[in-house]
């Protein structure tokens, strides 16, 4: 409760009263910029607050053991992709980080894309092998860094900015495929966007990040 963060450059949002429940599909409804970032990385660890009371996953202020809980995606910064790397090397890369450090991995071919990609991807076709991120449709790009982050499947997912994905069908099968996760995990991510009716989202928390912030929970669409 009453959760602040400041930086070097002054305020960043807070006071903010919330509290995220376990399962399902939580979504932020706020608009983008800094302060929505800043608040994704305190939910899952990965930024210290200034003040107040946080409980994520029954953790209270503890963000070393959400840290090790959690899995972030689409988040610039913290997952960002060159454009000049394949699907091949973002692949290889994970399993050699996921791997014990003597032990040699050889770069994948097609059936270890689809071992780390199946799951999250569902029915979308799966990106090419030698396909350069960049290159790849929206949906593949999103969806791609979502299977990178989350190989351990961790009890939290935070992903970030669902809405910068323009196209609203792309946009919807996106949260389709989060919603498919959240049977499994807890799902955090944030739209600007008003979600379609029967989403399946758990809850929505819609907020004005300013000073003197107030998050209000409202019923799964």
């Amino acid at each position: 409760m009453a959760i602040e963060l400041h930086g070097p450059w002054g305020h960043v949002f807070g006071p903010l009263d919330l509290d995220i429940d376990e399962g399902g599909v939580t979504v932020l409804a706020a608009q983008s910029g800094a302060a929505r970032t800043a608040l994704l990385m305190a939910l899952c660890g990965r930024m210290r607050l200034s003040g107040g009371t946080l409980t994520v996953l029954g953790k209270t202020n503890r963000p070393q053991k959400v840290f090790a809980q959690s899995a972030v995606a689409c988040m610039n910064e913290l997952d960002g992709v060159s454009p000049s790397v394949t699907v091949r090397d973002i692949v290889t890369e994970q399993l050699r980080w996921d791997s014990a450090w003597f032990k040699f991995v050889p770069r994948v071919h097609e059936d270890g894309v689809e071992r780390m990609c199946a799951e999250v991807f569902g029915d979308i076709p799966l990106p090419p092998l030698n396909g350069f991120v960049d290159d790849l449709p929206e949906i593949q790009q999103m969806l791609l860094r979502i299977a990178v982050a989350n190989t351990h499947r961790p009890p939290l997912l935070v992903v970030g900015r669902l809405d910068k994905v323009a196209d609203d069908d792309e946009r919807r099968i996106l949260l389709d495929r989060l919603v498919a996760l959240g049977e499994k995990q807890s799902v955090i991510t944030a739209d600007v966007n008003p979600l379609p009716p029967d989403s399946g989202v758990r809850a929505v928390v819609e907020l004005e990040l300013g000073a003197g912030d107030v998050g209000v929970l409202t019923e799964g669409r």
